[in-house]
């Protein structure tokens, strides 16, 4: 053999791994957790691109956090929250409270601002949620294009689940400013603190509620009511994985809000790169397994999209049916496979010309008697295809070829009936987008 080619760094880079000898479709992504590392890896620069446009309609969220800050550390620096302090002397005032009040007063403003940057936010989601289903489902993308699509098509499922986020952050903010004023001032403190907890579980909720309703909304057709009861079924239903997700999707928002300077940095230089791409993908990454699982199989949608199978169950035409195998297309090719009907290459043994029979080939000038030596040339090569036929009929290969066209036979009469039940007892949910 022939040594093998090296090549330069250059020819190499320019080629790619793909064309290398040592490239093989084991390689591919056969799960999710893979695929995640071979976009993060593949496509970091379209990544880096939907994270700059996303982060672009963050912009007034981002002013009202500061704004907040800043008014909030004024208020703490010059406020007279302590005896002689700011309110002048000799009149010292009664000022318990008044820090608390002020909070409540400034949070009614800013948390209210929160929900309509909140809004202008979700149009940078619906774009950028849009483009990272297409990357998850290895669709070729252009990334304005698609973007402004993503907005066209998903604004309002992504403006529904934004705005019930915010305003569950308003009121749980204000329940919670609130209870700390009447805290303060000695008023059912137990009570207060309770409600000041609820708001802030009820708060959690629907941050994944919220991702939900993103991420179905994107993915199916559906009204406002529907978006909402099937992002609660999901969240209730997949509460520990959900949970589990959610917290190491939201990993760099985090670090912004632990205080420790060098962590803020970090956080602040990744979300400026590739943070808010990173949530959205690690995100419907996991949308997707939980769709496939759940949902596409009941609704005849394709399972296993940007996926490479490497024991793809589709390539026998029998065999233990997956959740792929149910859906519409996996269906059609068996029925298309039952139309052919049985390949007799492969159904049943065929004697290979190594035997040295052969027909016998009538001269230019024959008689009769050349004519039945045709004859029983070629009756001896029937009876030699037949008898090796039978000595082999009983071989695992097509015993088993049989067995499974049978069992598809049989399977595809009652898939309908069974489907039309199993569709009847789940819920009316969701519409292929």
């Amino acid at each position: 053999m022939a040594d093998r080619e090296r090549k330069g760094l250059v020819a190499r880079w320019l080629e790619g791994k793909e064309r290398s000898e040592d490239y093989a479709r084991s390689t591919l992504p056969s799960n999710r957790w893979q695929l995640f590392w071979d976009i993060m890896k593949g496509r970091f620069g379209r990544l880096m691109l939907v994270n700059l446009l996303t982060l672009i309609t963050f912009v007034p969220l981002i002013l009202v956090y500061f704004w907040r800050y800043m008014v909030t550390a004024a208020q703490d620096l010059i406020g007279p929250y302590g005896s002689g302090l700011g309110v002048g002397y000799p009149v010292i005032p009664n000022v318990v409270g008044v820090a608390e009040r002020a909070a409540l007063q400034n949070d009614l403003l800013f948390f209210a601002l929160f929900i309509v940057a909140g809004l202008i936010a979700a149009v940078g989601i619906s774009g950028g949620m849009y483009i990272i289903r297409n990357l998850i489902w290895t669709e070729g993308i252009f990334v304005a294009n698609d973007f402004v699509r993503g907005i066209r098509r998903n604004y309002w499922n992504v403006f529904e689940a934004v705005l019930l986020f915010t305003i569950t952050l308003f009121v749980a903010q204000t329940m919670g400013n609130l209870a700390d004023y009447l805290i303060v001032l000695d008023i059912a403190p137990g009570w207060m603190l309770a409600s000041k907890i609820i708001g802030y579980v009820l708060v959690a909720l629907m941050g994944l509620i919220s991702l939900w309703m993103i991420s179905l909304g994107i993915n199916y057709k559906q009204g406002p009511w529907a978006l909402f009861r099937n992002a609660v079924v999901m969240t209730v239903g997949t509460l520990p994985q959900t949970v589990f997700f959610a917290v190491l999707a939201l990993i760099p928002v985090g670090l912004l809000f632990t205080g420790i300077s060098f962590l803020v940095v970090i956080a602040v230089i990744v979300m400026l790169l590739f943070g808010l791409s990173y949530v959205m993908l690690v995100w419907m990454d996991y949308s997707q397994w939980a769709f496939d699982k759940f949902i596409n199989p009941n609704l005849g949608v394709k399972t296993g999209r940007g996926l490479y199978s490497r024991t793809p169950q589709e390539d026998k035409i029998g065999g233990n049916a997956s959740a792929g195998e149910s859906s519409a297309a996996m269906q059609e090719y068996r029925r298309m496979i039952l139309a052919q009907g049985k390949s007799k290459l492969v159904s049943r043994p065929i004697k290979p010309l190594d035997d040295g029979l052969e027909v016998y080939q009538l001269p230019d000038s024959f008689s009769r008697d050349d004519l039945r030596r045709l004859k029983e040339s070629k009756d001896a090569i029937d009876e030699d295809v037949k008898a090796y036929e039978e000595e082999h009929k009983d071989d695992e290969q097509y015993v088993e070829y049989n067995k499974q066209f049978d069992e598809l036979e049989r399977a595809l009469e009652g898939d309908g009936d069974k489907k039309k039940k199993k569709l009847k007892k789940a819920p009316k949910m969701l519409n292929k987008r």
